[in-house]
Formats: structure tokens, C-alpha cells, sequence
């Protein structure tokens, strides 16, 4: 288990030094911007439309973003091991 955790930082240490390729992460602010969009409305007292709007965003900022951190991850691992 040492060993595993060894190279695990190891891994980590050496990637971070490695320079980052730009990941594509506008979904994400897209999805974002909804839920603010939903809460304003919400804030306007448009509760029916915003609360779904809201709900909307948030299950798009989640989808995505594990979208995004799957990519992310993806590519360290990829730099590290050479895969």
C-alpha cells in the first residue's frame, strides 16, 4: 500500500511539471450560467420557471463537470505514464 501511495505522488509530482494542455471547460461555464440565470428568476419572483431552470443547471453543472474532471484526470494519467 506504501508503494501504490509512493507512486501515486510520485506520478502526481512528475505531471504537474509537465506543462497543461487547455481543457475545454465552457460546457461548464455554460451550465453554470444557468443556474445563476434560474436563481435570478427565482430572485424576480418567477419561482416556478427559475426553480426548474436552477434545477436544470445544476444537473448540467454536475454532468459536465465530471465530464471535464474525467477528461482532466485522463490526461494526467496519459502525461505520467505515457499511455
Amino acid at each position: 500500500m506504501r508503494l501504490l501511495i509512493a507512486i501515486l505522488t510520485a506520478a502526481l509530482l512528475a505531471g504537474s511539471a509537465l506543462p497543461a494542455r487547455a481543457a475545454d471547460d465552457s460546457k461548464v461555464k455554460a451550465a453554470t450560467e444557468q443556474v445563476q440565470t434560474g436563481a435570478k428568476k427565482i430572485g424576480d419572483g418567477e419561482v416556478g420557471s427559475g426553480t426548474k431552470e436552477t434545477a436544470k443547471g445544476i444537473g448540467n453543472t454536475i454532468v459536465e463537470g465530471a465530464k471535464y474532471s474525467g477528461a482532466k484526470l485522463k490526461d494526467f494519467f496519459s502525461r505520467a505514464f505515457g499511455s
